[in-house]
């Protein structure tokens, strides 16, 4: 579960490295982001002289939690950190040209096509 205040891994080669959300979209009372959520977040930590800088507020689609979630099979799967990929407010596609570390089969299965690039992208889907 990734709430308002979670610090995140940015897993996409767009520049920035570290982030913190402070906004789950989905509605006003929305209070938890699981796997292929969208979410709002400041950047904190960036490489230089790449296509997102610190202090920029930026769309990511959550891609790993810590938090188990439950297959339609009815078994779990969990990752090692928090982590987002940056993408486009409109297009739901990412900015980015790679993504790093492994994707959730989940998130392609959402039905939204930036989400199936992303999956796409991917060196491994889990």
């Amino acid at each position: 579960m990734i709430q308002a205040g979670t610090n995140v891994i940015i897993t996409d080669n767009s520049g920035g490295k570290r982030g913190r959300v402070f906004k789950v979209l989905g509605g006003s009372m929305r209070r938890y982001a699981s796997i292929g959520d969208m979410v709002v977040l400041s950047v904190k930590v960036a490489e230089p002289r790449k296509q997102t800088k610190k202090k920029d507020i930026v769309y990511g689609v959550v891609v790993r939690t810590t938090k188990q979630i439950r297959r339609d099979d009815g078994s779990y799967i969990s990752f090692d950190d928090n982590a987002v990929v940056i993408v486009d407010k409109v297009k739901k596609e990412p900015k980015a040209g790679r993504v790093f570390g492994p994707i959730p089969r989940e998130l392609s299965q959402k039905g939204i096509e930036g989400f199936r690039k992303i999956a796409s992208l991917a060196p491994e889907i889990i």
